[in-house]
């Protein structure tokens, strides 16, 4: 395993999000560093075979949503434009 620097750690804290983004200079190939529970969850809904309900995303996906700022009263405005006919 490697450690983080104390650069990289304080980067980290400092996202709103708890992830970092990471480019290597040679290839400028991006990465993302998230928290190791965090990939677990989404590894589990990328890579299992079983036939799981779709269903059980939404939690992970709501946590994300909310992160990303998805959950502030000011975005409400966009619900009121959805035509009333529309399913």
């Amino acid at each position: 395993m490697i450690e983080l620097t104390e650069v990289q750690r304080q980067e980290l804290h400092r996202s709103a999000q708890g992830e970092l983004r990471l480019a290597d200079p040679d290839t400028q190939e991006e990465y993302v560093l998230v928290k190791a529970r965090v990939y677990e969850r989404m590894k589990a809904l990328l890579y299992d075979d079983s036939e799981a309900p779709i269903s059980e995303a939404y939690p992970l996906l709501d946590e994300m949503a909310a992160k990303a700022g998805w959950d502030d009263p000011a975005l409400d405005i966009y619900s009121e434009l959805i035509p009333k006919d529309c399913p």
